[in-house]
């Protein structure tokens, strides 16, 4: 969930490291620090905090540079403190490494090696690790001692490693905790993901599990159980000026307004398929095994957080318009319950990062229980997409606000098309699926004018600073849009919201409504609008305060409710994508409204690489 960078070659190290720990800020952390081999020494430095309190510490520092490891720590296993901020080193300071990750099993091995005489300095896994590495490298070359080391371990790891007697070489190791290697012409760079890659060069290598890469200033190789594994490299489809911010105050934002790109990146080339009589209207991304689709007889997706939500709108368009019984899995228990699952069942994950570990986890169980397994990713070359049996990338380019906002609407874009896919398949009519496809294609433009808006919902946001308990309600397509939304608030301002259906209100939650608990509508002119506008009397008449998402031209509605923003009309099943951006805007505008710092917040990583 943190951040690893390492560097070898011509360039100076230390504003390497440094440059690459400010591009992996935005995956969360709590402190961070780096070790550089230097005069037949290391050299190390670290501090708590910001990545700019570490380069306080760097700029006093006059040293000849050679290789160096780097890293932004998100803490697991100790406190945020000096001691625990990584890099770590072994018993005699010679092995220094940063570590991704967690190493379930290192209480029985620092006992082991307490035995031996080692003493520990922090309350990390990760320092046993290194103990480890140095205990085997007395007698064995670095690589052979952390094949060694690592087969002891259980538990995930990407690893940057440093031996203060080889200082022309690193060392990197992956399980689990997504780990490339940046090929340039010169030099290379070790990082957790592409963005701290990016400003030197477009070439990588992504190491898969088990993977450990020795490397040179000028060579590289990798190995996996001892034996040589030939890697090519793979060419970045983001831009390093898609990773700046382009003068928004915050990348949040800057993400939110891309959003009419995002969903015409997703569906560019692909919705055509659906609007044209001779076409094929598979998903190219899952040519491959339309056969299979053709045979399944249930959908099961898995997801976390964000992605979560956006499967359970996808299936209500699954199962509306492709008629696929649909279940909708968090991933983090899927593999500690039994699924049913056979070849008939297709496990669809999504995952804005491809590197999600309880997603990860969850997709590796359904392989081995037999199903064909799916992904929409956002990471091109990413654990996931590598590992399904076919795939849709959603093509968003890089989204660096910790809270997702342009994913969630290009995965909405995706799964969309792929219950036009499926449907097409079974009995959806050609008539259907081009209403729906011309409609898809206005998207964009319906996004631009709720993003018009920005500053008229800023207004309305500043108003309820004050207000620290939100009820989000929502029926039908928008129910997963209010559990977002209530999501959004909470990541972003630190404030108690609840997303619900609207028709469970009354079952419980309608028990807190005062005049001090405001509560958010989601009320478009749908199927379900009547129901919805029931909801709010009933609140009306408790004495709660009452904010709505509606169709403009919806002239009833202002009489119910305290705020109103309106959206554009469009089909019921595509009211999530504007109903959405609704919220994201509110959120954004109320987190900085009460001072936060939305793009990083307290306590979450982008990336949610450990279990």
């Amino acid at each position: 969930m943190c951040g690893i960078v390492g560097y070898i070659g011509s360039k100076k190290t230390l504003p390497v490291l440094l440059k690459g720990l400010k591009k992996l800020e935005y995956r969360g952390y709590d402190s961070a620090g780096l070790a550089v081999a230097c005069n037949g020494g290391i050299v190390c430095e670290k501090a708590v905090g910001k990545v700019v309190e570490l380069e306080k510490k760097i700029s006093k520092l006059n040293i000849e540079e050679g290789p160096g490891i780097a890293h932004t720590r998100w803490a697991t296993h100790g406190k945020p403190t000096l001691k625990n901020a990584h890099p770590h080193s072994g018993q005699n300071g010679r092995i220094w490494l940063a570590h991704n990750g967690i190493i379930e099993n290192y209480r029985e091995l620092k006992k082991e090696l307490e035995k031996k005489g080692h003493k520990f300095k922090s309350e990390t896994d990760s320092e046993v690790l290194a103990h480890l590495v140095e205990e085997f490298a007395e007698k064995l070359s670095v690589r052979k001692a952390l094949e060694k080391a690592l087969n002891k371990v259980e538990g995930t790891y990407g690893l940057a490693v440093l031996d203060k007697k080889t200082p022309g070489k690193l060392w990197a190791a992956r399980k689990g905790s997504p780990l490339l290697i940046g090929v340039g012409d010169e030099d290379y760079i070790i990082a957790s993901d592409a963005s701290a890659i990016i400003n030197y060069t477009k070439q990588v290598v992504y190491l898969e599990d088990g993977d450990i890469a020795e490397i040179s200033p000028d060579n590289f190789e990798v190995f996996n159980q001892s034996e040589s594994v030939d890697k090519k490299s793979t060419e970045l489809t983001w831009s390093a000026q898609e990773v700046k911010k382009q003068g928004y105050p915050h990348f949040m934002l800057k993400e939110i307004f891309e959003q009419p790109k995002a969903v015409e990146d997703a569906i560019r080339g692909r919705v055509d398929k659906f609007i044209s009589e001779d076409s094929n209207p598979m998903l190219g991304g899952l040519a491959p095994v339309q056969d299979r689709l053709r045979k399944i007889e249930k959908l099961v997706i898995v997801s976390c957080g964000t992605s979560y939500y956006a499967g359970l709108t996808g299936e209500y368009f699954l199962e509306e318009y492709a008629g696929i019984p649909t279940e909708v899995e968090y991933a983090s228990e899927f593999r500690y319950r039994k699924p049913l699952l056979d070849e008939k069942t297709a496990v669809l994950a999504i995952s804005q990062s491809g590197e999600t570990a309880d997603t990860l986890e969850a997709l590796r169980e359904a392989k081995l229980k037999g199903a064909l397994t799916l992904g929409i990713v956002n990471v091109v070359g990413s654990t996931i997409s590598r590992e399904t049996d076919a795939g849709v990338y959603n093509h968003a380019g890089p989204e660096i606000g910790v809270a997702s906002t342009k994913a969630f609407t290009s995965q909405l874009a995706v799964l969309a098309l792929l219950a036009l896919s499926l449907g097409r398949q079974r009995s959806m009519s050609y008539v259907m699926s081009r209403r729906i496809a011309q409609e898809l294609k206005r998207i964009p433009g319906l996004v631009q004018d709720v993003l018009d808006q920005s500053g008229e919902i800023k207004k309305k946001s500043k108003k309820y600073l004050p207000y620290k308990n939100w009820l989000y309600l929502g029926r039908k397509y928008n129910f997963p849009i209010a559990m977002e939304g209530a999501l959004k608030i909470k990541e972003i301002s630190y404030i108690h919201a609840e997303g619900y259906p609207a028709g469970e209100m009354k079952h419980g939650p309608i028990a807190m409504i005062d005049p001090d608990f405001p509560s958010f509508f989601l009320s478009p002119q749908d199927s379900v609008y009547s129901k919805v506008a029931s909801g709010m009397e009933e609140v009306k008449s408790r004495g709660g305060k009452v904010l709505a998402v509606a169709t403009r031209g919806d002239k009833k509605i202002a009489n119910l409710v305290d705020e109103v923003i309106y959206i554009p009309k469009t089909l019921e099943m595509l009211t999530p994508f504007l109903s959405v951006v609704v919220l994201q805007l509110f959120a954004y505008h109320f987190g900085v409204g009460l001072g936060y710092d939305v793009d990083k917040p307290r306590n979450l990583a982008k990336s949610v690489t450990v279990e």
